[in-house]
């Protein structure tokens, strides 16, 4: 872990979040670092730095065989009080890409969608022309596309981001719900 000896301090940056978001799934025994950076298009040292730093901040843990163990709590009150201050929505021009936020599943049922241009993370795979809100990663679009329960998770995140308070308190709600099994 990198530590600057001018700045000591240890600080989350977004790929720990979509680590943390794809730990959150199939709360069985974590996947090795190599099948996490395979799947999230990251590196094994990647996954192995952001697990380090949610340890620092006190969202892991590991357990007897040194696997990383998600603590639902901290996380969700991460999400729901800090997220959209440590990694605001960034926007951006019409763009092709795939919907997020209000646009997609599962809060595309719950809000009627506006007259404007839905929220995209630009994607050269993506079916929908909308308004560019860039992921948290740059890797984000093709891991959402390969896991559609991790896409959903990214989806609810995105809407506490970069979301009006209604649709930041119905992503909270539907976290919740999946955090809650």
């Amino acid at each position: 872990m990198y530590r600057s000896k001018s700045n000591p301090q240890i600080v989350l940056r977004p790929q720990d979040v979509v680590v943390l978001l794809r730990l959150t799934l199939g709360r069985g025994t974590a996947p090795t670092y190599a099948a996490l950076a395979d799947e999230l298009k990251l590196t094994a040292s990647e996954i192995h730095a952001g697990v380090e730093r949610a340890m620092a901040a006190q969202m892991v843990r590991k357990d007897a065989a040194g696997k990383p163990a998600i603590l639902l709590e901290p996380l969700r009150l991460f999400v729901q009080h800090g997220l959209r201050y440590c990694f605001p929505a960034t926007r951006g021009e019409m763009t092709r890409g795939v919907p997020t936020g209000y646009a997609a599943p599962p809060l595309l049922a719950k809000i009627v969608q506006p007259d404007e241009a839905p929220p995209v993370w630009p994607h050269k795979a993506g079916a929908v022309r909308g308004s560019a809100f860039y992921p948290l990663y740059p890797t984000v679009p093709e891991a959402a596309l390969a896991n559609p329960a991790l896409y959903e998770l990214l989806v609810l995140v995105d809407a506490v981001r970069g979301g009006s308070p209604r649709e930041r308190a119905l992503a909270i709600a539907e976290l919740d719900k999946r955090w809650a099994a």
